[in-house]
């Protein structure tokens, strides 16, 4: 019982001294749910900022892909533990987690006003809830050498927070779309048709290539996709061969962007 006791207290304590921390960079008091999203919103803008995947920092943290996802959501109770594991695999000190939005990013050394330059990488969204079929989604574009920035996000809301910059991407440019948007049909809260509506109905985005992810090739959801203008219609799991399938009709020459050649002093 004294072994119980003692990590129990040495819990506590730290828990104790993380909340004074929080507080301090915060400035304010909040909420727990408002501290998850922060945290969140804090990881997922270091992560896009080193340019890595959110598999990739499960692997350098050393946790789940979907724990990850879950944290970046703000759905998940971080231990202290995993806030470390975290603060590590960003290279960042923990307290940065906890900072705002905006303070972050300065921190962070990201400057949201400077747009990309026609040679950089350019972004690909993905709109998945499912994080397994999420995983097979980026492990296809990896398979076909496509190394461009990849963003993922769990729900259709969030998918269009993304591009139109509201909500926790509003310090996102808004001349900053990405090149080409995968789309899950079955996505909760914004469902996905409604998604590629107004992807489709809005002038800043109606060109963005849009390939509809479903389980099933219901001639309904066919017909709807088609009608509201997605470029392209994949049964799930996506892999190799179903995206390499779709990847001639969309002439992703984005896919083959290089960057500009380093000039000699």
């Amino acid at each position: 019982m004294r072994e119980i006791t003692y990590n129990v207290t040495h819990s506590l304590l730290f828990e104790s001294m993380l909340l004074c921390e929080m507080e301090e960079v915060v400035g304010e008091t909040r909420s727990a749910a408002d501290v998850k999203k922060q945290f969140g919103a804090a990881v997922r803008l270091r992560r896009n900022h080193l340019g890595i995947s959110q598999e990739e920092l499960a692997g350098r943290a050393g946790l789940h892909r979907t724990y990850i996802s879950d944290v970046e959501r703000g759905a998940r109770n971080v231990s202290l533990e995993s806030i470390h594991r975290l603060a590590d695999a960003l290279a960042i000190p923990a307290s940065m987690l906890f900072l705002q939005p905006e303070q972050a990013a300065s921190s962070a050394g990201v400057n949201h006003s400077s747009s990309h330059s026609p040679d950089e990488l350019v972004e690909i969204l993905i709109v998945e809830n499912s994080a397994t079929d999420a995983e097979l989604a980026t492990q296809a574009l990896r398979n076909m050498r496509i190394s461009n920035r990849i963003y993922v996000v769990r729900d259709g809301q969030e998918g269009l927070d993304f591009l139109f910059c509201k909500g926790e991407y509003a310090h996102r440019k808004r001349s900053d779309r990405p090149q080409i948007i995968l789309l899950d049909l079955a996505v909760p809260k914004v469902e996905g048709l409604e998604v590629l509506r107004q992807i489709k109905a809005d002038p800043r985005t109606r060109t963005i290539p849009v390939v509809v992810m479903a389980a099933s090739n219901r001639e309904r959801d066919v017909a709807a996709s088609q009608k509201l203008g997605a470029d392209a219609y994949i049964i799930k799991p996506m892999d190799f061969q179903n995206l390499s399938g779709v990847i001639p009709r969309l002439s992703l020459q984005w896919a083959l962007l290089k960057r500009a050649p380093a000039v000699n002093g």
